[in-house]
């Protein structure tokens, strides 16, 4: 990975920044280009320095982290990092990237930004018009358009995966992996090492599964503390 996400902690308590510092450098991709205890300082660094990646902490004095979000125009990426899972739903529907519980472990934090690096620098990316989102996938010979909007679930299915539009499914050779980033992280999730989840398409959950166009799908176990951040 030659390019790096230029990265900012803002956060009031030193033994978060210990932390996200040293999981900073342990990744390649990473960059860590300031550290901020309140967002007032944050807006001034903001200013005078282009930043691809924000870890934000909730909880501060002064101005909150989601009072900051809502203050900033165009916004870089932000990876919300909290004590608190109540915020959950009002952090997506501000845009952000993911929201990680503190105590963050680092398989997490790795997933998460592995993620955000994929959606700045991927080929893989979403293709974006002014009217709405879609993607390009591989179906026998032809490159088919499908709106992000009409995907309920994906499944992996050996060496193919088929996506699950309300009436019908289409087969292609395209991984779940691939799939996985080239959908956009707020509105979709992997909640099975077989399954991809458009979170908007859910009807009911549980803990250990979801239905969605009434289809019955187990949450993985190593996927469920993440999906509990997400949707609670």
């Amino acid at each position: 990975m030659d390019k790096k996400l230029k990265c900012l902690i803002i956060d009031d308590e030193i033994a978060a920044h210990y932390v996200l510092v040293d999981y900073i450098a342990k990744l390649p991709y990473l960059e860590l280009s300031g550290e901020c205890f309140n967002a007032i300082d944050a807006i001034v660094f903001l200013h005078q320095n282009p930043i691809d990646l924000i870890f934000l902490d909730i909880n501060m004095p002064d101005l909150s982290g989601l009072e900051f979000l809502k203050t900033l125009q165009n916004p870089p990426k932000v990876i919300l990092t909290t004590a608190y899972k109540d915020y959950a739903i009002e952090g997506f529907e501000l845009g952000v990237s993911d929201y990680l519980l503190k105590p963050i472990a680092f398989q997490r934090f790795a997933k998460a930004t592995e993620r955000v690096y994929n959606v700045v620098y991927s080929a893989l990316n979403i293709v974006k018009n002014s009217e709405s989102q879609y993607i390009f996938i591989k179906v026998e010979r032809d490159n088919i358009k499908i709106m992000v909007e009409d995907i309920f679930y994906i499944q992996s299915e050996g060496n193919f995966s088929k996506i699950f539009l309300k009436d019908k499914f289409l087969l292609t050779s395209t991984t779940t992996s691939e799939l996985e980033n080239k959908l956009p992280h707020h509105l979709f999730m992997r909640i099975h090492k077989s399954y991809i989840v458009g979170l908007k398409k859910i009807e009911r959950f549980d803990t250990k599964s979801v239905t969605v166009n009434n289809v019955y799908i187990p949450i993985g176990i190593t996927y469920r503390r993440e999906f509990a951040e997400r949707v609670e």
